[in-house]
């Protein structure tokens, strides 16, 4: 089996769709803009973590593991997907309170990511599939050691969470600034109080329910889904399964690529208004379906990615 990316000369597909899509159809224009309900959302589910994590502070380890898998992952990979609404301003008008507001996203998870995923996230867009400037490709090594093994790439996801945050060191521009380390010695910080007021087995609960939201788990599945090649010369895939209800339509990926600009909420009427665009194209229905064919089927490995110069 050749093991290389699949490399094209072709430009950002998504563009030209968003030209054709708004010369068909002008109202999509009046889709975009701020969605403010995305902050009480935020604020509610990292509540019921902090809550849950209190419960959870004197139970067995066992318990704790499984309550992270059943119900703190959903919770830490929406908190993802509020963040990526906050990436793109879609909470609040300009930048500040979105940055705050993911920060808050930050506290449910454990982990200082908001910040910086807004950096190299922003860049995922303007160079997608361009080494050198997009985060969300492999390092060769990591692609050439995980290969087509089934028992790899299952490690590979358990530890994507982990992988992932070393992914920026391959940008040719790093981005270290106040905001960054804000974002840092604020989850410190909090961390530090979720331990004190909950113990070790109530911090162990957000950090585990994040560990698998990124991992081996349904919602972990989101990763392969967004860009991982599964019909020739198709570079983002959307995924329409129920999930999604509880996801803030986060499988609305190739919708989200097409206009940024529109808010979690609306992603569904752009989808309607426009059928023809969308529903011809490969989509993922089933995140869990996706896990087993993303392990299993040899013809699928890191290197099933579409890069251009």
């Amino acid at each position: 089996m050749d093991f290389n990316y699949f490399l094209v000369n072709t430009p950002n597909p998504h563009n030209a769709r968003r030209r054709k899509i708004t010369k068909e159809f002008p109202g999509v224009k009046n889709l975009a803009g701020n969605n403010k309900w995305s902050g009480v959302f935020i604020v509610s589910i990292v509540l019921a973590q902090l809550g849950l994590a209190f419960l959870f502070g004197s139970i067995d380890w066992v318990i704790l593991v499984l309550a992270s898998f059943t119900i703190g992952a959903f919770l830490s990979h929406a908190l993802f997907a509020l963040i990526h609404e906050a990436t793109h301003n879609l909470i609040f008008e300009g930048g500040t309170l979105n940055k705050i507001f993911g920060i808050i996203c930050n506290v449910g998870q454990g982990y200082p990511s908001a910040i910086s995923f807004r950096k190299f996230h922003l860049l995922h867009h303007n160079h997608m599939g361009e080494p050198g400037f997009d985060a969300d490709l492999a390092f060769d090594i990591e692609a050439k050691w995980v290969k087509n093994s089934p028992f790899r790439k299952a490690i590979w996801l358990l530890f994507f969470g982990i992988v992932e945050s070393f992914r920026p060191l391959k940008i040719k521009s790093q981005f270290w600034d106040g905001w960054v380390l804000s974002n840092l010695f604020l989850i410190i910080l909090s961390n530090f109080l979720i331990y004190y007021f909950c113990g070790i087995k109530g911090l162990s609960y957000i950090l585990i329910s994040t560990f698998l939201s990124v991992g081996l788990h349904p919602v972990g599945a989101r990763w392969i889904q967004e860009h991982f090649v599964f019909q020739k010369g198709q570079e983002t895939y959307s995924y329409y399964g129920i999930l999604n209800k509880i996801q803030f339509n986060i499988g609305y990926h190739n919708e989200h690529h097409d206009f940024p600009n529109i808010p979690w909420n609306h992603l569904t009427t752009l989808r309607k208004a426009a059928p023809t665009n969308y529903d011809n194209i490969y989509y993922h229905k089933s995140w869990t379906k996706l896990l087993f064919q993303f392990i299993f089927n040899k013809e699928i490995t890191l290197f099933s990615r579409i890069i251009r110069n």
